[in-house]
């Protein structure tokens, strides 16, 4: 088997991650990172003995890797994504897949054009909670699904400036109501507050109602001072509830009332029935991404989030500060 030549551009929160996974994976040698910021390179230029690069078209020229992680700041996806594509080499952009519809549309284009791989790195399709719980909706163990519903609230990250928490948060969760319903959105409303952020919006409520009758409903901030990260689904047979950090699925069931007076069940509605926590083996979910990835690049395999998921997830957020701002 030939050994893949990996390299990131951005060496941030999630970059340097990315770095630390490709020298994990069997297969895999990281051959060099680029970022402007010589201090977050220099770390990983110790630890793994990898040039660093200040230009990363340089390190494309030089090092020709055979496939690219993009972990810069969402404004400059387009401009290093496009590069890496024109070089003809794969790329997993981390999500949103750009700042603007327009640009992310381009960029799916131009990969078409190259017949370059172009994946998305909505890193949540990979949590193990989630992927059971999709396998449990598909064989129907919850009926007819009502409402989805999504708390991710946190502390504010003074490393994000550039987009607010619709673009940076939401399209986490928007990709994952898409996935789990299977279906298009119709209709959405939402508010926003700006409260700690001096450009952005750091706090949403949204609503939205989708092709198929399910409403998905999402709560998320920079305002809270824990981490929550945590859906619901609502069905016909109960609720599930996956807790994305702890990566547990848990079932609670429908019981049936067993009233025989009519009036008396009308009122009772469903009752609390057995709970369930299922076992889910916990694995690293951006392993699994860049596992996806690689085998992507190797063998053709199509990757899970494909640039127009990405699109439509970045879409759908512009769409909800579109209703914010002229409801």
């Amino acid at each position: 088997m030939a050994v893949l030549r990996a390299a990131v551009i951005g060496v941030g929160a999630m970059g340097r991650h990315h770095a630390r996974v490709y020298t994990e994976m069997e297969g895999v040698r990281l051959v060099a990172v680029a970022d402007p910021d010589e201090a977050a390179c220099l770390p990983l230029a110790h630890r793994y003995h990898i040039p660093i690069y200040a230009d990363f078209c340089a390190m494309l020229e030089r090092e020709q890797p055979d496939l690219v992680s993009v972990a810069v700041p969402t404004r400059a996806h387009y401009e290093v994504a496009a590069a890496v594509i024109e070089h003809g080499i794969p790329v997993l952009i981390e999500k949103p897949i750009a700042a603007s519809v327009e640009e992310g549309q381009r960029l799916i284009e131009m990969a078409r054009a190259a017949g370059v791989p172009l994946g998305v790195g909505h890193i949540e399709r990979f949590n193990p909670a989630v992927i059971a719980l999709k396998e449990h909706l598909d064989r129907g163990e919850l009926g007819r699904v009502f409402q989805i519903s999504v708390r991710r609230i946190g502390p504010f990250p003074t490393r994000i400036m550039d987009v607010g928490v619709a673009v940076d948060l939401a399209t986490h969760d928007l990709d994952i109501l898409c996935y789990l319903t299977g279906a298009e959105v119709v209709r959405v409303s939402a508010e926003i507050g700006r409260q700690l952020h001096t450009r952005h919006e750091d706090l949403l409520c949204a609503l939205l109602r989708f092709e198929n009758g399910v409403i998905g409903l999402l709560h998320i901030n920079w305002l809270s001072p824990t981490k929550v990260r945590e859906l619901v689904v609502n069905g016909e047979g109960g609720m599930f509830v996956v807790d994305y950090l702890t990566q547990e699925l848990t079932l609670f069931k429908n019981r049936p009332n067993g009233v025989d007076w009519e009036a008396l069940r009308l009122f009772t509605g469903v009752n609390e029935g057995d709970m369930i926590r299922y076992y889910v083996p916990r694995q690293e979910p951006l392993r699994l991404e860049l596992e996806a990835f690689v085998r992507c690049v190797r063998s053709n395999e199509p990757f899970p989030v494909r640039g127009e998921d990405g699109l439509r997830a970045l879409a759908l957020a512009h769409r909800l500060l579109s209703a914010a701002y002229h409801p």
